[in-house]
């Protein structure tokens, strides 16, 4: 059967990522390595992410800000462990001014020397603890809950549209609270946030965990994950939450007064998503005719396509399909206005309609003389394309039924989430032995294989490089400790010691 991409998942899953987001209009390269330009259909799903996580942040008591793109060079420096983390990463800005080369070029005026290196945003823990420390004086000043949507560059040496970029869009959440306990409330509350987000509007499932000692945020004393498993078997880190303990409110100064009168340092917290999310979205849904989107972020949700052929009826024909929208647009459908889109462009109707399902739009309806005549709508489902016999499997609906359309919006997003949920679970094997993991992952890293589950006795140190190093060797990671995973039992693999809980490992973007 021939399909709209002429890539198929199964012959190359990456040449296949790429061919979808070419198709469907999502990015392109920039001219500038590591930096893509975000088509509009593409920034239309991350104005739907942004919008509707944005009123889960706020929902939880939080307030959107702005800090500057440019931070100074010593901010980064109080932190050692920070700024090491990030160092290999760090765009660095260290001129204010261009002058003529004399060549018919430009080139960094030495006098225009800033007099200290600005680091192009890589996460703003810094400057915020740095406001912070003027915004604290007393316990009555907290907590501070804050969170910002930006941009952040971070010099990546291998990149991938989406997934990995010098230069991607996120949020990135900020708080400062009187205690430990309350710190670590926030810490998971974001993480539940994120996981109910992923799963109730990517349709994406995935698993909630503790990120083992050497993934952790560089600086915080935890750090928590939400993992989904893409197609090809392969983990992508979708979002993270941060408990930072005292380090950064430390490093910055940030002191209150307590109840007692005493001086005493914030317990503070970060969380964020990224651009990343789209990727996720791409890998976990698509199909070898390109995305399929849950209808809860497509930036249209129903595609009207009218078949005009230049003649007389096409004016009757435009006014059918107007008034179609308009009834369509009167629905709703989770929870919001179903979003109608009439592609009345001097394009072939059958090309358009290509064009549509490559870029994922969740229903299609195709209007032609016939149709209008019959008082009917040629209804296609992206997430249902083929009947029997491989052919499309568009169906007549009578206009008057499609008062169906908003509850079958709702079964499509439902029905991509169960069908990446069941792939997934099946694709989780336990072991207890390391010859188990090593024939599990024998062949080739662009085999299709899933994550293993094990026992982990939480080993830190030379005991845990160790662990890493064997990993490695196959080059796998581990993902997560579920934090509503199962008892651990028996040993760890690694060590032997007695198993504390159960972790995740596989390969990852």
């Amino acid at each position: 059967m021939k399909h709209a991409l002429n890539i198929t998942r199964a012959q190359d899953f990456s040449a296949w990522y790429q061919a979808v987001i070419a198709e469907a209009d999502l990015a392109e390269d920039s001219g500038v390595r590591g930096c893509m330009v975000i088509r509009p259909w593409g920034f239309g799903i991350w104005e739907r992410i942004q919008r509707l996580l944005d009123d889960q942040i706020k929902a939880t008591g939080h307030e959107n800000c702005y800090f500057p793109l440019f931070i100074p060079l010593s901010y980064f420096a109080k932190e050692a462990e920070h700024v090491e983390g990030f160092a290999k990463e760090m765009a660095v800005v260290t001129h204010h001014r261009l002058i003529s080369d004399g060549q018919g070029g430009l080139t960094p005026d030495p006098a225009a020397k800033l007099e200290e290196p600005l680091i192009v945003r890589p996460t703003s823990e810094t400057v915020i603890g740095a406001a912070m420390s003027r915004w604290v004086q007393s316990w009555r000043d907290l907590p501070v809950l804050i969170n910002q949507w930006a941009n952040v560059v971070r010099w990546e040496m291998r990149t991938r549209m989406f997934l990995r970029t010098s230069e991607f869009l996120w949020q990135e959440g900020h708080t400062a609270h009187a205690t430990k306990a309350e710190a670590v409330e926030e810490t998971l509350k974001m993480l539940e946030v994120y996981r109910a987000f992923a799963e109730d509007v990517l349709a994406m499932p995935v698993v909630a965990g503790e990120k083992p000692a050497h993934e952790r945020f560089p600086g915080a004393d935890n750090t928590y994950s939400i993992e989904a498993m893409m197609q090809d078997g392969k983990a992508l880190q979708a979002g993270t939450s941060h408990m930072l303990g005292q380090t950064f409110s430390k490093a910055q100064n940030i002191r209150f007064q307590d109840k007692d009168g005493e001086l005493a340092h914030a317990w503070t917290t970060s969380w964020g998503v990224s651009t990343r999310l789209i990727g996720g979205v791409i890998m976990t849904h698509g199909d070898d005719d390109g995305l399929r989107l849950p209808p809860a972020i497509a930036p249209q949700q129903v595609v009207i396509v009218p078949m005009l052929r230049d003649a007389p009826e096409d004016d009757a024909l435009l006014v059918y399909c107007q008034e179609i929208a308009g009834e369509l647009r009167a629905m709703t459908a989770l929870r919001e206005p179903v979003r109608v889109l009439l592609d009345i462009k001097a394009v072939k109707a059958s090309t358009k309609r290509w064009n549509w399902v490559k870029k994922g739009a969740p229903i299609i309806l195709e209007i032609g003389p016939r149709d209008m005549a019959g008082g009917n709508v040629s209804l296609l489902r992206r997430d249902a394309l083929y009947g029997e016999g491989g052919k499309l499997a568009s169906r007549i609906m009578p206009r008057g039924e499609l008062s169906a359309v908003p509850a079958l919006l709702e079964a499509m997003q439902q029905g991509l989430f169960e069908t990446a949920k069941t792939r997934r679970d099946a694709a989780i094997k336990p072991v207890t032995s390391w010859d188990e993991i090593a024939a599990y992952f024998k062949g080739g890293e662009d085999e299709v294989k899933g994550w293993v589950s094990t026992g982990w006795s939480r080993p830190e140190g030379a005991e845990l490089e160790k662990v890493v190093e064997r990993l490695k060797s196959l080059k796998l990671t581990v993902r997560n400790t579920p934090v509503d995973g199962p008892a651990a039992e028996g040993t760890c693999l690694f060590t032997g010691a007695p198993a504390v809980e159960r972790v995740l490992i596989g390969r990852t973007y």
